[in-house]
């Protein structure tokens, strides 16, 4: 896309006003020097309303996700609100067992917001969508009066194409069933209290925001579709109350050991020092995996050797539970509720 400006976009020391979100010259530019700029591709291109896509391959269904990002702070260690954007709504697919396509993108921006730190963002959500082969094809800006938000949020919608074998959902997980994790818990919930309660620690505690769908197409290569029963991103509410939510709807119950769930010594200290619990955190680049048992062995052994599971661990079973419970067996025999996350004790981690 060409630009017809006098003057580019001041992009070193330049603010947003809110002349960029009128939809005349100043929003096109906006739009031409950096959206399209950073995001360039054939439908991007097209430069309409919307963009004309290539159909999926026969067979295949369509699946659909939208996620809103309100992350505070913007740019934290391991990541920002632009890669979380992407990172987000690709891993929304790929738990549905769908190939990620393609993203649209839109953009509630604050007036005075710097077009540098704007351009940080957007640059990074770029590299995102390139590093995950899902294109951000179509978008919308909006700028609104200085006060009134709170620098940029970000709105992102995936299109993706499922396997007409492929039917991961919450509801097939059955007693017997193994429930694995591709890695440590709480680590991006984590980072993002450090940030933004200025808190030192001897180790830096880094988000592990990161696109999953490459995981879980290794983990579709290596098992029957059918014995993949639910994949999830455990985010808000964390590990304990994604569990919750799968046991509801399968009807079944969990039951968990606590010594099993991978956690980084760091992010445990945090906890201990603050009184939170890892369970509860949220992740941006963990995947759990509830498989048949036969297959349990092999769906680890794939998640271990992607780089994004090679810290994966086997954590629990199904079990028959007319009350679906989840319940945590302690290191030292016990047992304790593994209830639905209270509140919101860490609002705006995404």
């Amino acid at each position: 896309m060409k630009t017809h400006y006098t003057r580019p976009l001041d992009l070193r020391s330049g603010r947003v006003d809110m002349n960029h979100g009128a939809g005349g010259r100043a929003t096109a530019q906006l739009v031409a020097e950096l959206f399209a700029r950073a995001f360039d591709n054939p439908w991007l291109g097209q430069g309409d309303d919307g963009a004309v896509l290539p159909a999926p391959a026969p067979g295949e269904r369509l699946v659909m996700a939208t996620d809103g990002h309100v992350v505070s702070p913007l740019f934290f260690p391991g990541g920002d609100i632009g890669s979380l954007a992407v990172h987000g709504t690709v891993n929304d697919l790929a738990v549905m067992g769908a190939r990620p396509l393609y993203l649209s993108a839109s953009f509630i921006l604050e007036e005075g917001y710097p077009l540098a730190d704007l351009k940080r963002i957007v640059d990074s959500m770029a590299a995102a969508s390139r590093a995950a082969g899902v294109p951000v094809v179509t978008g919308d800006t909006k700028v609104v009066e200085q006060g009134k938000g709170d620098g940029v949020f970000i709105a992102t919608t995936g299109i993706g194409a499922l396997p007409a074998e492929r039917s991961p959902g919450g509801a097939r997980a059955r007693p017997g069933d193994v429930v694995l994790v591709s890695g440590s818990m709480g680590d991006h919930g984590m980072a993002i209290l450090a940030v933004r309660e200025s808190l030192a620690f001897d180790s830096e505690i880094r988000s592990d925001s990161a696109a999953l769908h490459g995981l879980v197409e290794a983990l579709y290569a290596a098992l029957p579709a059918e014995a993949i029963r639910v994949l999830r991103d455990p985010t808000r509410g964390g590990l304990a109350t994604t569990l919750n939510e799968i046991a509801r709807q399968s009807g079944a119950g969990m039951r968990i050991e606590e010594a099993a769930v991978p956690v980084h010594p760091q992010v445990e200290a945090a906890c201990e020092l603050l009184g939170l619990d890892p369970l509860y955190l949220a992740n941006e680049g963990k995947l759990i995996a509830v498989v048949a048992p036969e297959s349990a062995d092999a769906a680890l052994a794939a998640l271990r050797a992607h780089p994004l599971g090679s810290a994966a661990a086997r954590i629990g079973t199904v079990v028959e539970d007319a009350h679906h419970f989840v319940q945590l067996a302690t290191p030292l025999g016990g047992q304790r509720m593994l209830d639905w996350l209270s509140g919101e004790p860490l609002p705006r981690i995404c």
